[in-house]
């Protein structure tokens, strides 16, 4: 391949996300599983992936968890290279633990809906109107968000973190309407709730859930916190997504629907996989899954193009990494508790 064929690659990233070599051949199958371990292997390379990553991602990875787990094996750990797969502000959370370390992305246009509808200058002024407030704020959320925000949560930690903050202080929510409710719900505090929500949970069709548990009346309905609480209140269980993740494996139940994105179904099959598990249905019945496409824009063979050209690479300003690192270590400190 030509110098000038890659720079024309390069120079397409803002716009395509990713490196796109129309003429090179890329290895299929196990080869290129063979190629990406290898890579690995060269470049002291570590491979994170979200539960939500398409199957053979999370068979490849070196570390696979939920964005509370990946942000600590990210700041933990001693290779050169960072290869997350998964959406940007997750990639972009690495880069803020790890400033030293090269920190790649196989698709920048895997996003969030979460992130893109929260910005900094909008939490700014959510705080101006409510100056005695603290901003605990979802880690679905880009870097100046988190630079705007006193703490960073997660759906494992949230609890934790909402319970330890004072009592004589109102909280501002952001960006997640849906888990902030369930959050003030289970502590009792009263927050005041951005409006953004994820497109993938407020997906789930009540109704057609409704119809799922009646036709399926041995069955428990698990539900990710991020889902409308119409669903959440059918649900027999709400929980992040590892915590999902160990109810279905340790509870006595056989048959389980699974409210959250169905990549999570990957894991869950390995580790329960004398269970049965069914999709919680969506709205669109032309679709019987619910499905994050930002998640699914990473491929093997994007994840093999980033490894080999260390391309896309995330970086970030030095002054904006250290206003968002602020929160997001209060967090794992008050998290050091939770497995």
């Amino acid at each position: 391949m030509s110098t000038e064929t890659l720079e024309k690659a390069k120079s397409t990233i803002p716009v395509k996300g990713f490196l796109d070599i129309k003429d090179l051949v890329i290895p299929q199958g196990e080869e290129l599983v063979k190629a990406i371990l290898k890579l690995k292997e060269e470049k002291n390379a570590v491979i994170l992936a979200h539960y939500y990553q398409p199957g053979e991602i999370q068979d490849i990875a070196d570390f696979l968890g939920d964005s509370l787990q990946l942000a600590r094996q990210a700041k933990d750990t001693n290779a050169d290279m960072i290869v997350f797969c998964g959406v940007h502000f997750m990639a972009e959370a690495a880069k803020i633990l790890n400033p030293t370390k090269k920190v790649v992305l196989p698709d920048t246009m895997a996003g969030c809906s979460l992130a893109d509808g929260c910005s900094g200058e909008g939490l700014r002024k959510m705080r101006e109107q409510h100056p005695n407030a603290l901003v605990a704020t979802y880690i679905n959320c880009n870097a100046e968000t988190k630079a705007e925000s006193d703490i960073i949560v997660t759906s494992s930690n949230a609890e934790t973190v909402i319970e330890a903050l004072p009592k004589d202080r109102p909280i501002i929510f952001a960006p997640d309407k849906n888990l902030g409710r369930y959050l003030s719900q289970k502590t009792g505090r009263d927050m005041i709730l951005w409006d953004g929500s994820c497109i993938v949970h407020e997906a789930f069709s009540m109704e057609r859930i409704a119809k799922q548990l009646a036709d399926n009346p041995d069955a428990k309905l698990i539900a990710h916190p991020e889902s409308e609480e119409s669903v959440l209140k059918l649900a027999h269980f709400i929980g992040s997504t590892s915590a999902l993740l160990d109810y279905v494996q340790k509870d006595d139940c056989q048959r389980f629907i699974i409210a959250t994105e169905e990549g999570i179904l990957h894991e869950m099959k390995k580790r329960a996989p004398h269970k049965e598990l069914i999709p919680a249905l969506v709205f669109d019945e032309s679709c019987n899954c619910s499905e994050c496409f930002y998640m699914k824009r990473n491929t093997m063979e994007k994840l093999y193009l980033c490894m080999k050209y260390e391309l896309p690479e995330i970086l970030i300003d030095e002054d904006l990494r250290l206003r968002a690192l602020k929160p997001i270590e209060a967090m794992l400190d008050l998290s050091k508790s939770i497995k």
